[in-house]
């Protein structure tokens, strides 16, 4: 049985990566969190003062790029693979709602995401992966055989980044979460590169109202019957 692409994007807090996270393993495919990526590269222009609540290195940045590297590595206990930073395993502070505030604007860099794009196309060139991110069946893979576009109100979405936060031992208030949810959302569908769009062809999924697993289940239906017709 021939293997597929499966590009899931949409906006923040959706549980993409959940989703995608479960696919990949039922079906034994890659599993790919590009905005995993983007909030490294975050961490790396905060850890060295390129951008901040009164700086905006952009440039000195992009300078950078070249000698940033980006490697995910399989954790057997977890069961997925984690994001490392210049060799150092950064899982845990790319998930914090400081980076959360900044990854949009770094995310908007042109040179920024091109790098990036690049990396990520190089690892679904042989297919069998999901990935999800914003631009994902827009412009990494635009030809992906599945294509999703998750979506859910924002205050249900700010509900679930908020219990996440608080799970993880950071003290937060839900109206900055919800404020964080509603900015990103705006720079993510208004950026001038690669904007968070529908892409042509993609099943709008929308989970506000609709449980973990009978999400799986329905997505897992498309998914094998989509590779049932390859």
């Amino acid at each position: 049985m021939k293997k597929i692409t499966i590009a899931i994007d949409g906006y923040s807090s959706t549980g993409k990566s959940t989703i995608a996270k479960q696919l990949a393993k039922a079906l034994g495919y890659v599993y790919v969190d590009s905005g995993a990526m983007y909030r490294a590269v975050t961490l790396y222009a905060l850890e060295n003062g390129f951008i901040g609540e009164e700086t905006n290195k952009i440039q000195a940045l992009i300078k950078m790029l070249p000698y940033i590297k980006l490697k995910f590595e399989f954790n057997q206990a977890l069961g997925y693979a984690e994001m490392y930073l210049d060799g150092k395993n950064v899982e845990k502070e790319i998930r914090s709602l400081r980076i959360s505030e900044y990854v949009s604007t770094v995310a908007a860099v042109s040179e920024v995401r091109q790098k990036l794009v690049d990396i990520q196309k190089n690892m679904g060139k042989d297919k069998g992966v999901v990935m999800d991110g914003r631009d994902i069946g827009t412009v990494v893979f635009p030809d992906a055989e599945l294509k999703l576009f998750m979506t859910a109100s924002p205050e249900t979405r700010a509900h679930r980044r908020y219990k996440e936060l608080l799970d993880r031992g950071e003290d937060v208030d839900f109206k900055d979460v919800l404020k964080n949810v509603q900015n990103r959302d705006y720079i993510d569908s208004h950026r001038v590169n690669s904007p968070l769009t529908k892409a042509e062809g993609a099943i709008e999924f929308d989970n506000t109202d609709m449980g973990l697993q009978d999400q799986f289940e329905r997505i897992r239906g498309m998914a094998l019957r989509v590779i049932e017709k390859q």
